[in-house]
């Protein structure tokens, strides 16, 4: 067989350093498409992107010779640099540190999008640290919770 054929798809999660209200509307409207050419350029495809002032999700799909952890630094690493260069008035903004990574299966990717897309009507009722200790929960992670949010 002389290439690889895969269906890797993956619903990341990461917030904004203490979870500061950073990500404004003006913002946001520059980061998402900046954030989905950082993807495409490293050969993943967006199939929805969406978040909160404090947090990101999107669900990507992503080559086999991408790990998990080199997509993340880029996404991560790149859209902050972006965001210094471009927003004098955030120098002080920044990632947290860790994400929340969770493979998503073909039949339920559509569920995973649409819930992506939502996220501004999921948070009217859930905040991000219930939602992300849901999310570990059901995905059988049991961590504790001051270690989970750090």
């Amino acid at each position: 067989m002389p290439r690889a054929w895969t269906q890797n798809y993956y619903h990341l999660i990461y917030s904004t350093r203490h979870r500061k209200p950073w990500i404004t509307p003006d913002l946001e409207s520059r980061l998402y498409p900046f954030v989905i050419g950082i993807a495409r350029d490293l050969g993943c495809q967006m199939i929805a992107l969406n978040g909160m002032p404090d947090h990101i999700h999107m669900v990507l799909r992503y080559p086999s010779q991408l790990s998990h952890a080199d997509m993340v630094r880029h996404l991560k690493g790149r859209s902050s640099r972006w965001i210094h260069e471009e927003f004098s008035t955030l120098a002080d903004f920044s990632w947290q540190e860790g994400y929340g990574g969770f493979t998503v299966s073909r039949s339920s990717l559509d569920a995973a999008a649409e819930y992506v897309r939502r996220q501004k009507e999921h948070h009217a009722r859930m905040s991000f640290e219930d939602e992300f200790m849901a999310f570990l929960e059901r995905h059988g992670l049991q961590v504790p919770r001051e270690e989970a949010l750090g």
